[in-house]
């Protein structure tokens, strides 16, 4: 590749690396506002002109900054994915499924977590707002009139939550809890309990409000514990709780808490599933590799974070088809940490 002139190379280097426009121009021997043509909208300049332009713009290693570009487009190219916490494995398949929606629409994915704090997730919000063109907020601790008035600045799509006149990607609760229940009966158990998730989170009280009518339907008793954190910890918290309950199954809000039980449990010298049936949401990796492997209900994860992507691009412009709101697809996945009742 051909050497810099020292100079532009100098003060390219004190920018920290960036070229601009201005330097392209200094290259090509054009003007700035060639330059921007030309990288703009191809076909308004030479094709000998434009082909110099890009050939100093490849040799400076020249990258559109999105920023800039909303300037005079009022657009950045620029989506926010908020998450309540990045560590969470369900959250891997939402930021997988964006990203890669993103990216085919020439998009770039930001990503903040609120670490479970809703006040935490509002200034993340402010912070992003300026700079993108919308927002999905999977697993958000926003309360419902928050949440409308960012709705009402911005395109926002919700995941796993339902707010009024909010777009939302949601699961199909009630195939996934029917499912699982009728699993948990059949397996001889009429004492069920609920480990609920955080107070906050829209997706635990709907999947027990779905639990209550199953076990009505099912004529079975059912309770519900906490709320608890949704983590390994959440569930090893809840086990002195759980045999308080005497009940002999435990749905947990997701596998997180589940595994978390199963540790507890095991530490008690509690079997699994033998004196115990523990089950969870998401399927998460790792829930087949915890021995017992664990009963769940599958989620579309990476599905959901496509969908989500394309119902805020559909928002954006008329040319992409609006979502069809359909119900996303929940699976019960049987394994071992569900049993028959062991009769003493």
């Amino acid at each position: 590749m051909e050497e810099l002139p020292p100079e532009l190379s100098a003060r390219i280097k004190r920018r920290g690396g960036a070229a601009t426009i201005y330097d392209i121009a200094e290259l090509a021997g054009v003007n700035p506002s060639t330059v921007s043509r030309a990288l703009s909208k191809p076909g308004r300049v030479s094709e000998s002109t434009e082909a110099k332009i890009r050939a100093a713009a490849s040799q400076l290693d020249f990258q559109f900054n999105p920023m800039a570009r909303a300037l005079p487009t009022g657009r950045s190219h620029t989506l926010g994915l908020l998450v309540a916490d990045i560590t969470n494995p369900v959250v891997f398949g939402i930021v997988r499924g964006a990203e890669r929606a993103a990216s085919e629409a020439g998009y770039t994915l930001v990503i903040a977590e609120s670490q479970e704090s809703g006040e935490a997730e509002a200034q993340a919000i402010s912070r992003l707002l300026p700079s993108v063109d919308g927002i999905i907020l999977a697993t958000t601790r926003l309360d419902d009139h928050k949440i409308a008035q960012l709705a009402a600045r911005k395109p926002v799509v919700l995941i796993n939550r339902h707010v009024d006149d909010v777009a939302e990607v949601l699961p199909d609760v009630e195939t996934g809890v029917n499912a699982l229940m009728d699993h948990i009966v059949s397996l001889g158990h009429s004492s069920i309990v609920y480990l609920a998730g955080p107070d906050t989170s829209w997706i635990s009280r709907r999947r027990f409000e779905a639990m209550l009518d199953a076990a009505e339907r099912l004529g079975v008793g059912i309770v519900e514990i906490g709320p608890h954190g949704p983590t390994i910890e959440g569930g090893r918290e809840a086990i002195r709780r759980v045999m308080a309950s005497r009940a002999t199954a435990v749905i947990a809000f997701n596998d997180l808490m589940a595994i978390g039980l199963m540790q507890a449990a095991a530490g008690a010298g509690i079997d699994v599933p033998g004196q115990l049936s523990i089950a969870g949401f998401d399927d998460i990796f790792g829930s087949e590799l915890i021995v017992p492997a664990l009963t769940t209900v599958q989620a579309q994860l990476e599905r959901a974070g496509e969908r989500a992507v394309e119902n805020v691009l559909g928002q954006l412009s008329p040319d992409v088809a609006p979502d069809d709101g359909s119900l996303l697809e929940t699976r019960l996945i049987v394994r071992g940490s569900t049993g028959p009742l062991q009769r003493s």
